[in-house]
């Protein structure tokens, strides 16, 4: 639930595939993807969604659309991150970042490895434009869960805390708004310091 005083936050969810953009299937990396942030977080979440193509020039403007036009202070993609030569996600994300957050990239193939040897294939990265946070995700749903969540053991005891828990704070730092997350599904870490009382 939404709590009186909350900062609303603008989301923008891209996903990178050929065949999804020409209908040849239909995409289940956004549809989850949105599901997973609206039960996460307590913040209204106002969502800028796409579904295009392969190609590098497009994903670029879209990222830039997402951050200078449409003022997303999150945007997270799915798919296209692949060594193939169309899996140019990555490629289009560092062309638009102004700084380059290693560390997500590092996380999300150290999670998923517990469960694929080919994660190491994956070149997900994450970046800093303008105050925007814009973060590479796996298309799979099951993968974008376990990515941003992390995972528990069969009696609820976190095994691996996923890169959400990171993202909040990181949007404090380049002038986002306040995200609070709901501790059930990913507890949200920040320095005492940053921690503002509940509304």
């Amino acid at each position: 639930m939404s709590g009186a005083g909350i900062e609303s936050v603008k989301v923008g969810l891209l996903s990178v595939s050929d065949r999804a953009s020409t209908g040849v299937y239909q995409d289940q990396g956004l549809p989850a993807l949105e599901e997973w942030l609206r039960a996460a977080l307590k913040n209204p979440i106002t969502v800028v969604a796409k579904v295009i193509p392969d190609e590098r020039a497009l994903i670029e403007s879209t990222l830039i659309e997402f951050v200078d036009v449409e003022h997303c202070a999150l945007v997270l993609t799915t798919g296209g991150t692949g060594p193939a030569p169309r899996d140019t996600t990555p490629d289009a994300t560092l062309a638009v970042a102004e700084r380059v957050m290693e560390g997500f990239g590092e996380r999300m193939r150290q999670i998923s490895l517990r469960f694929v040897p080919t994660a190491i294939l994956s070149r997900q990265t994450a970046v800093i434009r303008k105050s925007s946070l814009i973060v590479n995700l796996p298309g799979q749903p099951k993968s974008i869960r376990e990515t941003l969540e992390g995972f528990r053991d069969t009696s609820g005891v976190a095994v691996e805390v996923g890169v959400f828990a990171a993202i909040p704070y990181c949007i404090d730092l380049i002038g986002g708004p306040y995200i609070e997350t709901n501790d059930d599904i990913i507890k949200a870490f920040r320095p005492k310091s940053a921690i503002r009382p509940p509304q």
